[in-house]
């Protein structure tokens, strides 16, 4: 079997998603692939997390984000992918995703 490194296109899905289960099994991931970013929030519309940098968080190598508020009631969530939690915290295009990676 040959070893390889998986890599996610830009929405945080397997760029080589038709691989095998037993190539899945046998792939190296990249460090490359694990991003950070933060939530840059220009309104906020609740009342509760502010404005500015309101959350930091990472997308794992599987496309899983989690997502750590900097509010002064912390909470930490996790999200299937990207598109998941930006339809639970973007506000419509009021909160921004800056990649630090």
């Amino acid at each position: 079997m040959t070893e390889r490194i998986r890599t996610l296109d830009a929405r945080g899905n397997w760029a080589d998603d038709a691989s095998t289960p037993q190539q899945r099994e046998t792939l190296r991931v990249s460090p490359t692939n694990i991003r950070r970013f933060v939530l840059d929030r220009r309104e906020d519309h609740s009342g509760v997390s502010g404005t500015g940098i309101v959350a930091e968080g990472v997308r794992f190598t599987d496309g899983t984000v989690a997502l750590r508020w900097l509010t002064e009631t912390t909470s930490t969530a996790l999200y299937h992918d990207m598109d998941d939690l930006i339809t639970v915290h973007g506000h419509q295009g009021s909160t921004a995703v800056a990649w630090l990676d």
